[in-house]
């Protein structure tokens, strides 16, 4: 295998190169089926999961509406993930490392940018959660904190004890990157045990409030005709697409370290849409029973927590949600944007500074208004990155598969002048590619963000965007397809010469 001749002196001193984003040896390489599965599972497990069922239900589902749709978002997502996954085993490369393969050593920064700040996103919003966790814990203890006068601008929508919990966790999460990844296996320890138990504990409780799960599970659905359902369907499937669109990119950072591909497929088909789906389905019970219990549909199980009357048991449950989700936070939205920035400038930038970008650009992002309804988080967030992404795992994976028929140069990766370096270090038919898929959801985008009136072009453009990942996937996977067929031979016979 190639990775082994890449530690040589003479490409560590490439400035393509450092420690975090070289090749993993084969002798390295020991994560199997149920490492894979066991990640998925503790990565499905967390607030936003939760959230995301939930708000289906608040959008207007009723409870196998928001469950199918769910199960279908993450069985989709999962084939870009098990394809993409597939150099990362293979080859024992990054995600930003791949990249360079179809968009060239200097222009794989762009999908290496573009995927970075969608996790800094996700960042700032688990920050946030595990934040106002702590709020909810101070305020009990100590009622006068909700008096502190207002600091920030009322168009901010931050109120000043929030926002100081949300600070402080923020700076618990920096002092653990400074500590380093290690750190936090006992926290993701932590978090596999308790958060299936607290979440099961959740579930129960719905079904005694709600008097069993009959009438939760005959909440009706809002939508009176199937044009309704579908409206509200299609975008929120896109949303479920993209709530994993990021990872769906940069999975080779975790399946680099597989024993085999049947390692990472098996487990990755183990893990991802039944996790989701049932942690889901606890989602939508426990939603659909505050209706019935409260009259009000609470789709944040951190507000949730805070309407029960023991201090203590509120107490011990928001701490743990803050613990479990600044391991989440770490593991999830950390690693890999460290990675994406250090790929930036690899001499210059290490997995410590990396991190530190991160933070900053996750509170610049204003994460507590990306969660702070139903629409904002599945139809600007969630279908808004999707857009960006899917345009990029549609050239990667028709580069990968179609065009070099996985055969990959490790070595020429790492080379500044090699065969990846194209013009000037960028592909331009990859940007190309990547502009076109990007394009048909504009419109659509700027419809949603009130920046253009909805009659300005035709419905059928607008509504493009409700499909943006499909569109941009397709779409720039096509047009790279096509500008590259001359090319195929030669780019084979390349490789395999190597």
């Amino acid at each position: 295998m190639q990775t082994e001749e890449i530690l040589t002196e003479e490409l560590q001193s490439s400035s393509l190169h450092n420690e975090d984003l070289a090749p993993i040896p084969t002798s390295k390489r020991t994560w199997g089926t149920w490492n894979y599965a066991a990640l998925w599972i503790s990565m499905s497990l967390c607030i936003p999961t939760y959230m995301l069922a939930s708000s289906l239900i608040e959008g207007g589902m009723n409870w196998w509406q928001a469950i199918l749709t769910i199960f279908l978002g993450n069985t989709i997502v999962l084939i870009p993930m098990i394809l993409n996954g597939h150099a990362g085993a293979k080859y024992g490369i990054s995600f930003p490392v791949f990249a360079r393969v179809s968009f060239g050593t200097v222009g794989a920064n762009i999908p290496a940018l573009l995927r970075a700040i969608v996790a800094c996103g996700w960042f700032g919003i688990q920050t946030w959660i595990g934040g106002f966790a702590i709020y909810h814990v101070v305020r009990l203890w100590i009622p006068p904190i909700d008096s502190l006068p207002q600091i920030f601008p009322t168009s901010w929508g931050l109120e000043t004890a929030p926002a100081i919990c949300f600070f402080l966790f923020w700076l618990l999460n920096m002092y653990v990157v400074y500590l380093g990844v290690e750190s936090i296996r006992k926290l993701l320890v932590f978090k596999a045990i308790f958060l299936p138990v607290a979440a099961l504990a959740l579930l129960f409780w719905a079904i005694n409030a709600a008097n069993g799960l009959g009438p939760i599970l005959q909440t009706p659905s809002k939508f009176t005709t199937t044009a309704e359902f579908l409206h509200f369907f299609f975008p929120a499937l896109t949303g479920m697409v993209g709530f994993w669109a990021t990872l769906s990119l940069n999975i080779p950072d975790f399946t680099r370290y597989a024993k085999s591909q049947k390692a990472q497929v098996n487990g990755q088909i183990i893990g991802l849409p039944p996790s989701m789906t049932l942690f889901a389905f606890i989602g939508v019970v426990v939603t659909s029973a505050t209706t019935i219990v409260f009259g009000t549909t609470i789709w944040d199980p951190v507000v949730l927590a805070a309407k029960f009357e023991s201090k203590l048991l509120v107490s011990i449950a928001m701490i743990a949600v803050a613990i479990s989700t600044l391991a989440t936070n770490i593991a999830a939205n950390m690693v890999s944007p460290a990675n994406d920035f250090s790929h930036l400038a690899p001499k210059k930038i290490n997995f410590r500074m990396g991190g530190y970008i991160t933070g900053i650009i996750g509170v610049l992002i204003f994460p507590w208004k990306l969660i702070a309804d139903p629409s904002g988080y599945i139809f600007t967030w969630l279908i808004a990155y999707s857009s960006l992404l899917g345009p990029v795992g549609g050239i990667m994976i028709v580069d990968y598969f179609f065009i070099r028929k996985k055969e990959l140069s490790v070595k020429e990766m790492f080379n500044k002048n090699g065969i990846y370096s194209y013009k000037k270090g960028i592909n331009n038919k990859a940007i190309i590619a990547l502009i076109l898929g990007i394009l048909p959801n504009v419109p659509g985008f700027l419809v949603t963000i009130k920046l253009m009136p909805d009659d300005l072009l035709p419905s059928l453009i607008t509504h493009l965007y409700n499909y943006a990942w499909f569109v941009g996937f397709f779409v720039s996977g096509a047009v790279y397809l096509m500008l590259n067929r001359k090319g195929q031979k030669v780019l084979r016979k390349v490789n395999k010469d190597d």
